[in-house]
């Protein structure tokens, strides 16, 4: 994921592709089917901040298509690609229903009762 200074500057993009870019030069496109892309923007680590779900949605959607045009349609329909920014109980139902987030990659939020709420959303 991208900085805040990258996101303001517009530049999630950019930083989502380069991050990426390193897994398309490696594998091949019979591998896609076993890796699990998880998008944590860097501004929401251990701050409480979540991505707003239009912010979310517009990384998945972008990764997605970054993924249809490098790897194939194929593989960006199979990839799943989850969120990783500040899941939590209050959160996680508006984020699992948007098209393109998968799943989620819980952090702290998974050593809390309302854990079980966030897999009950995923299910």
């Amino acid at each position: 994921g991208e900085t805040l200074e990258q996101r303001q500057a517009e530049q999630t993009l950019e930083v989502l592709t380069r991050q990426t870019q390193a897994l398309a030069s490696i594998i091949s496109e019979s591998e896609w089917e076993r890796v699990v892309i998880a998008y944590e923007p860097v501004w929401a680590i251990g701050t409480g901040v979540v991505a707003t779900p239009a912010q979310a949605q517009e990384a998945h959607q972008r990764l997605r298509q970054w993924i249809s045009r490098t790897v194939s349609a194929k593989v960006a329909e199979s990839v799943r690609i989850i969120y990783g920014g500040s899941v939590k109980g209050d959160n996680c139902v508006e984020l699992i229903a948007l098209e393109d987030v998968d799943g989620f990659l819980v952090g702290g939020a998974s050593l809390k009762p309302e854990f079980g709420s966030i897999i009950r959303s995923a299910l």
